[in-house]
């Protein structure tokens, strides 16, 4: 196996992913969930997060080629999604009693586009092109799984937290989290408009 390859892979995905960035936005989400409905929204949003990544790893640039996407658009995409998440948490529509609360959350936005998003998904197909071998392809399996891994058990124990913060605690971490949330999104819709602005300004007329 090829071990540079894991290491980079590795270290490239779990800061991407950013496991404890992503606890105070997993607390805003399922904070109200019972700790079992908790930890099966954790597994939930890294199965879907490992599903997305390993078929972009696997398909991704020719799904993006057969639909003439280009990676700046999925971005920006991201970045949409994520912004009106953001304006849910900051707003307290997510504490609305008459809005069901389920461990969909986990899904979306969490497994997509928080987890798996741009820039994981990026990161994984360029790690694809460059392994030519089956020791390259087994290193990225490896990271991707051991990332995830990670992900899933610092998400899973994030209940500790749950049960230190209390009901005012969780309301306080929400809005935190609707602001980094919300700092994200235009990130990723900044990053989005710049890759575009490059590519037209190179582009021959």
């Amino acid at each position: 196996m090829d071990l540079k390859l894991l290491g980079e892979v590795f270290v490239t995905l779990l800061v991407i992913l950013d496991p404890p960035g992503a606890v105070p936005i997993f607390l805003a989400l399922t904070g109200q969930l019972e700790r079992r409905a908790r930890h099966r929204a954790a597994m939930q949003a890294v199965i879907l997060a490992l599903g997305v990544i390993v078929a972009f790893a696997l398909v991704g640039r020719q799904i993006l080629t057969y639909l003439h996407i280009d990676l700046p658009a999925l971005q920006g995409a991201g970045g949409l999604l994520l912004l009106l998440v953001a304006l849910q948490l900051l707003t307290g529509k997510t504490d609305d009693p008459q809005q069901e609360v389920t461990t969909n959350v986990a899904l979306v936005p969490l497994g997509t586009p928080l987890l798996a998003g741009p820039g994981a998904i990026v990161a994984t197909m360029l790690f694809v092109r460059r392994a030519h071998t089956l020791s390259g392809y087994a290193a990225i399996a490896v990271g991707i799984v051991a990332v995830m891994l990670v992900v899933y058990l610092v998400l899973r124990f994030s209940g500790v937290l749950v049960r230190i913060l209390r009901p005012s605690g969780i309301e306080v971490v929400t809005r935190i989290a609707g602001l980094l949330v919300a700092a994200i999104a235009v990130q990723l819709l900044a990053d989005a408009i710049g890759a575009f602005v490059t590519t037209y300004l190179h582009t021959p007329h």
